[in-house]
């Protein structure tokens, strides 16, 4: 998953910079007040890649006695800090320069140029986007598009492609205040597709914000994982009943699993022990991304009689 993200953010990268210096070299060339905005937008994207690709190294770390479950987090602490900076300067500077050039409009000069860098910013920007969309479409499996974006844990990926959505979008827009800029001979529309972009901005990373904050909180696993760890519990012999049952993603690649169950009142400490290695054994075998699991007995009289971390050093 790691490689994969990487990957795509890579591709991403270097379109954005390829396209952002195109960009402005054509706003200044031109004066255009979109083109302007879309070299920012462009800006704000690739060093955005830059903090995933930060996130995804720095998640990479082992764990130590400050952190005892790892890094895994890095990732969403710094998704989140992408999304606020989509908003804050892509769409706040955005909104700033379509205003202006609305209250003081200026003529565009050599519109030819805008519309060369705009076709090979689609062309780049529509190669990226295809390059992530393909690589979101391998992990999503049968999940939609939106699903996938609610319940995946890795958002990396899917930032990616709404970055690359939301510029391929603003790109037409961009073209289209250019156009009506030139047919009608009012440079206000320019000043109007700047506002239209730094709104797409605005509305994508308040999305992305509110997907990444439950993974920075605390999000469980899957239903399909969670109901499958339920029934291996239950299936073994000396569990009576499985009580609570909590997850929570410490990663994309990281869950970590709090089983409280009730053994059968005869069974040894031997016996216990043997089934809680086979359970962590058979969980960890069925959902790669669980990592650490603890088994809490509970007792019969509504008293905890203690958790058992069922890790190989227990």
């Amino acid at each position: 998953m790691a490689s994969q993200s990487k990957a795509v953010i890579y591709a991403a990268m270097a379109g954005n910079l390829l396209i952002a210096v195109t960009k402005f070299i054509a706003g200044g060339i031109t004066g255009s007040s979109a083109m302007l905005s879309e070299g920012i937008h462009s800006v704000v994207d690739t060093g955005n890649q830059g903090l995933l690709l930060l996130g995804l190294k720095r998640a990479q770390r082992p764990a130590d006695a400050n952190f005892p479950f790892g890094y895994g987090k890095e990732v969403y602490f710094w998704s989140f800090v992408v999304a606020m900076l989509i908003f804050s300067i892509g769409a706040g500077v955005s909104l700033y320069e379509g205003v202006r050039h609305v209250l003081h409009p200026e003529p565009m000069t050599s519109p030819m140029v805008n519309y060369v860098v705009l076709a090979l910013g689609i062309v780049f920007e529509g190669a990226s986007w295809a390059f992530a969309l393909n690589e979101f479409r391998k992990t999503k499996g049968k999940w939609t598009y939106m699903e996938a974006v609610q319940r995946g844990k890795d958002p990396s990926m899917f930032m990616v492609v709404f970055e690359d959505s939301a510029a391929l979008l603003g790109l037409f827009v961009a073209l289209g205040g250019v156009a009506l800029s030139q047919v009608t001979g009012n440079p206000v529309f320019d000043g109007a597709a700047s506002i239209v972009i730094g709104l797409i901005l605005a509305g994508t990373a308040i999305w992305l914000a509110i997907e990444t904050k439950g993974l920075l909180i605390g999000e469980s696993a899957n239903k399909r994982v969670v109901d499958g760890i339920r029934r291996l519990a239950e299936k073994e012999p000396l569990v009576e009943a499985v009580h609570e049952l909590l997850t929570m993603h410490m990663g994309p690649d990281f869950v970590l699993v709090n089983i409280s169950v009730r053994f059968d009142s005869q069974s040894s400490a031997m016996q216990i022990e043997q089934c809680i290695a086979r359970l962590d054994k058979a969980i960890k075998n069925q959902f790669t991304t669980v990592k650490r699991v603890f088994v809490e007995a509970e007792s019969y009289y509504g008293v905890d009689n203690g958790t058992v971390e069922s890790a190989e050093n227990s």
